[in-house]
Order: C-alpha cells, then structure tokens, then sequence
C-alpha cells in the first residue's frame, strides 16, 4: 500500500474548494481517502479531514462520523386556542375608557361570550369567544392596532369529557 503524498492530498483539498464541496472520497489503487469539511466555512479552520486510508478495495466506502445525539422529545405542548382578530382595526379590552375589561387572564369564557371589541372605520365589532376555556394571555394591549387574523388571546379549551 502506497502512502500519502502531501501535494496530492492538497490538490484534492483546492478540487473541493473550487467545486464548493462538503466532502469527497478519493480511490487509487489501494489508497483510498475520504475528505470533509468541517462544519463552518472559516478559511481557519481545518479545510478538510484526511481519514486513515482502507486497504479493502472490494468497495468505496466514505468514513462516517457519529451523528450527533438526538435531542429528547419535547414535552407534550399544551393545546391552546387562539381567539384572532377577524378583521383589520384597533382593540379595545373594554366598551369604554371607564368600563371594566371584558375579560382578564384567568377568567373563564363560554362559547359566544364578547370578549374584546376591534374598532374599524369608527363601527364596534364586538369578538366572541368560539371555544369556552380559560383565558390564559391577553396578547394585544388595550387600544393598539392588530391585524386581520393576529392572535388576541390565548385560551385554555375545556376538556372535553
């Protein structure tokens, strides 16, 4: 089996930087190499790996690392509803500047219940809850513009039994 040649293993190097190349398996006779960058583009980083040559010749084979672990799974997302505005205009959490608010984190909704009013072109559309839950976060502030289908809060659905 023939050893490395520098030079030859620097001319496959610039090969893979001129075709923009992640990796690269090279095979003569015995010899076989199997080249790959390393992660990043840094020019200061290595700028490939030489993996120890294969004396078999029955098949090209590219020397594979570990793959990394798998993260575990994620825990089990809570189900919430999401009441969106169905129209473009701004919100309001009361009927008025004096009006208690419609709603408020916790409270608990029916299907149908108002829960805030979007104003547009100076007409009150009063929103309805279309689940009954619990409200879990208000994502607007009161008398800010939303758009149409942005999220207005977040509700917790009731469980059905």
């Amino acid at each position: 089996m023939r050893g490395l040649d520098l030079p030859e293993v620097e001319r496959l190097l610039a090969f893979m930087d001129k075709h923009g190349l992640d990796q690269f398996e090279y095979a003569q006779g015995d010899l076989r190499i199997a080249l790959r960058r390393a992660s990043g583009n840094a020019a200061a980083q290595t700028r490939g790996r030489v993996q120890a040559p294969v004396a078999e010749s029955t098949s090209p084979t590219i020397a594979s690392e570990a793959p990394p672990p798998t993260p575990a799974p994620p825990a089990p997302a809570e189900e919430l509803h999401l009441i969106k505005s169905p129209i473009v205009g701004t919100f309001f959490a009361a009927a008025g500047p004096e009006a208690p608010p419609f709603v408020k984190v916790g409270d608990h909704v029916d299907s149908g219940q108002v829960v805030c009013i979007v104003e547009a072109m100076k007409l009150m559309n009063e929103i309805e809850s279309d689940v009954s839950g619990v409200i879990l976060r208000m994502l607007v502030e009161n008398a800010t513009p939303v758009e149409y289908g942005q999220p207005l809060f977040a509700i917790r659905p009731n469980r059905k039994k």
